[in-house]
């Protein structure tokens, strides 16, 4: 089997979501006023990211468009209830914060110049593509992607393989020569493996071994693995 493409995740995977949303969220909780009102910075962003998997999940599963869930986020954090242009003003300065914290893995673009020569690319997110294509080019990455897919135009999200498979047809390749690669065990690699692409899942705190996976703990693992070569520190093809 011979891998022509890689289909990629953006969030965790090539950009730092985590890290970039912990600094943005209490950037604006404090400019807000609202920090103090927490036992600590822990506990505001354990609330934070509660209702940030809430209103997201809503979203994946089509209940809300993607503004739609920002607003849902901003009134389930703060627990009261806000007009749309309430909820917009106030995520807003939310995501100016964020979007001052946005940064790559380390790991990120070294890896794209290596398989930039053998491999074509493209992007498969459950997200909105107007936020992912925004992102990708403020990070200087878009024009390194062939197709830019999201679960708002398709109508379907990861983990279903319809998502996958819409991915291997913009690319008018087949699934099994088609990698994925995610920060996700589930969503990501084994919902991709079960869809038939060669998925692979980015454990970057290498967590999972024995997950019987395709299991990279860095970028710089991939090349290796996606050319079948576990030498030179390159892990085995099953974390």
């Amino acid at each position: 089997m011979t891998i022509r493409a890689v289909l990629w995740d953006v969030d965790d995977t090539l950009f730092d979501y985590t890290g970039s949303d912990r600094t943005g969220a209490l950037r604006h909780l404090e400019a807000e006023g609202l920090l103090a009102a927490y036992d600590s910075e822990e506990h505001a962003l354990r609330l934070w990211r509660e209702a940030m998997e809430i209103e997201f999940g809503r979203f994946v599963a089509g209940e809300l468009g993607f503004l739609e869930h920002r607003r849902e986020r901003a009134r389930t954090f703060l627990g009261k209830p806000l007009s749309d242009a309430e909820a917009d003003a106030w995520f807003g300065r939310y995501i100016s914060h964020y979007e001052a914290a946005w940064v790559l893995f380390p790991d990120a673009v070294p890896t794209l110049d290596t398989l930039a020569a053998d491999y074509r690319h493209g992007v498969l997110s459950n997200s909105s593509v107007v936020n992912q294509d925004r992102k990708l080019r403020a990070l200087g990455l878009r024009d390194r992607f062939e197709v830019l897919l999201c679960a708002d135009e398709l109508g379907c999200s990861k983990p279903a393989a319809e998502a996958f498979l819409a991915g291997c047809a913009a690319l008018g390749l087949p699934p099994e020569q088609v990698a994925y690669v995610g920060d996700r065990a589930d969503i990501d690699a084994r919902a991709a493996v079960a869809a038939g692409l060669f998925g692979v899942w980015l454990d970057r705190a290498d967590r999972g071994s024995g997950c019987g996976l395709r299991r990279i703990t860095s970028l710089a693992q991939l090349p290796a693995l996606l050319r079948g070569d576990t030498r030179f520190g390159a892990p085995s093809p099953i974390g």
